[in-house]
């Protein structure tokens, strides 16, 4: 039987399945060929490094993200495509993680037509260039932002802190010190993050819609 013929999109497809089970710092290029049972020189033909690598990955949630019909209004198309963009990087917590140490950029065709459809619905809303450039880093920040706090909790603390991070703010939050955070922590500690993200989002369209 013929051997399956390796591809650059299998190669990061593989890789991202394995991150999603065992977290980026097990990734190897040994290992990933062993998922896909080649030798981990052939990786190299796809892939050229580390870097190339995880802009792949990155390019991959994008390219998952359901591109909306132009002709729809464009706060649908806002909405549809952050909403899409934030249900990747829930999907792919490692990676996410990843980002925040090392800078990387979704580098395909695929994730390069999100970014021009969610820059063309901005342009739709009548927004000027610099304006639309704003409103793009404002959204894709409240996205990666929003993912990311869900992901490792009150205040974006490392996952592997001895003491869970709300409870740290507990004991320590008191209403001598810290009146304000005490009064809202129990809200702060008990927050809904997707509603949150869509409270946000729901600002940012209706803002935009206003410029």
């Amino acid at each position: 039987m013929a051997r399956e013929t390796l591809t650059r999109e299998k190669v990061l497809d593989a890789a991202l399945a394995f991150v999603d089970q065992h977290g980026m710092a097990a990734l190897s290029m040994r290992k990933l060929a062993a998922e896909l049972g080649v030798e981990a020189m052939s990786l190299y033909n796809h892939v050229r490094n580390k870097g190339d690598l995880l802009d792949g990955l990155v390019a991959r949630m994008f390219e998952a993200v359901p591109v909306p019909d132009p002709d729809a209004p464009w706060d649908v198309r806002i909405r549809g495509l952050a909403e899409g963009l934030y249900a990747q990087f829930r999907q792919h917590p490692a990676v996410l993680r990843t980002l925040v140490a090392e800078e990387a950029n979704p580098r395909s065709p695929g994730a390069l037509k999100v970014i021009d459809s969610m820059l063309g619905a901005l342009l739709d809303a009548g927004l000027d260039d610099t304006e639309a450039v704003r409103a793009y880093r404002s959204l894709t920040g409240l996205t990666f932002g929003a993912a990311l706090t869900e992901e490792t909790g009150l205040a974006g603390a490392p996952l592997d802190r001895a003491e869970p991070v709300d409870d740290w703010f507990r004991r320590m939050a008191t209403p001598s010190e810290t009146p304000n955070l005490h009064r809202l922590l129990p809200v702060l500690t008990d927050a809904d993050c997707r509603q949150d993200f869509e409270a946000q989002l729901d600002l940012l369209v209706s803002a935009l819609g206003k410029a």
